[in-house]
């Protein structure tokens, strides 16, 4: 069982690193927020969507939406709009303007976002099926659940982890210039992820 554990712990971390849309958000939010309470909303959702995908992708459910053309043609055309839209919103925020960016991204947009970005991407899905699903199958029993487990403990505590940093770095930044540096990349991130999916559909 520790072995799973190790492996899970490897492959969660090693997945869920690089620099994508919804590590940027999170870490947006967490130096943007006037309080770190308020990044709860965004750090709740992406890790409760990434527990959602690894269960899935461990008992083998969502394999189904992967053979089905329509579903993942429908996922990735929502998931482009939805990724210019917050792109744009982003590009064009404000971080010295503590009031107006903490409206615009409210905890229903944090949520609504966050969920989006999780769930609405075939890529995440298709990573999370192709390789922990494909992993887990090496497990059965006890094992497999530890491997799971240790894998969807990993996303809560990135998850965390990167808004308490993002919260660390906004406080040394009285000038919103480090903040707005995070935003015009957040940005370009999204719109650069969009691409990638228009021109895989």
């Amino acid at each position: 069982m520790i072995s799973a554990a190790i492996h899970g712990f490897i492959l969660a971390f090693g997945l869920i690193l690089p620099l994508g849309v919804q590590n940027v958000f999170v870490f947006n939010q967490g130096a943007l927020q006037p309080k770190w309470t308020n990044t709860l909303p965004v750090v709740l959702t992406a890790a409760l969507c990434d527990t959602l995908l690894i269960s899935l992708a461990v008992l083998g459910i969502s394999a189904v939406v992967l053979e089905i053309s329509f579903l993942k043609v429908a996922l990735s055309v929502i998931g482009v709009g939805f990724l210019l839209y917050m792109g744009y919103v982003t590009w064009k925020s404000k971080p010295s303007e503590k009031a107006n960016s903490a409206q615009l991204f409210s905890a229903r947009k944090q949520i609504t976002f966050a969920a989006s970005v999780s769930l609405l991407n075939p890529h995440a899905i298709m990573d999370t099926i192709g390789v922990i699903g494909t992993s887990s199958l090496t497990y059965t029993g006890m094992e497999k659940a530890v491997f799971t487990i240790t894998c969807i403990f990993v996303s809560w505590l990135w998850f965390f982890g990167l808004s308490v940093v993002g919260r660390f770095l906004g406080k040394l930044d009285q000038t919103g210039k480090f903040i707005n540096t995070i935003n015009k990349i957040s940005a370009v991130i999204m719109w650069g992820t969009a691409l990638y999916l228009m021109f895989s559909i």
